[in-house]
């Protein structure tokens, strides 16, 4: 993070003004958790044509772990860039990866138990 613009005074004031602006990760929001962010990016990279230094607007907040995982998969890692899918789950189970299987409606039905099945006694708290 030692090349401009990242080492002037005017990255660090709008870093600090964006983290205050926006202090959860993208990323984690995405997925269904809530992080802390630590990181400012660019939504359009300065290597890109991105402005160096804009608005509020063309910043994003992330988690070490998730400016890592967009970096890797991004225009900006060039010819290192990463087609591997993001590993893991969301929170209510389902897989990180859009391309994954389970994303097909037929993995996705819902299981019918019939009732038959179901226990139909009730628990009292009598003794």
């Amino acid at each position: 993070m030692s090349k401009w613009p990242y080492n002037t005074a005017a990255w660090a004031r709008l870093r600090t003004a964006h983290l205050s602006i926006e202090p959860l990760c993208r990323g984690c929001e995405a997925e269904g958790r809530l992080g802390t962010a630590n990181t400012v990016d660019h939504v359009v990279p300065i290597s890109q044509g991105g402005p160096a230094f804009p608005g509020h607007d063309g910043l994003a907040s992330y988690c070490a772990s998730c400016h890592s995982a967009k970096t890797a998969r991004g225009a900006e890692a060039g010819a290192i860039r990463s087609t591997k899918p993001r590993r893991g789950c969301n929170p209510d189970g389902t897989p990180l990866d859009p391309a994954h299987p389970w994303h097909e409606k037929s993995l996705r039905a819902k299981v019918h138990v019939p009732s038959s099945h179901l226990n139909p006694q009730l628990v009292s708290g009598e003794e």
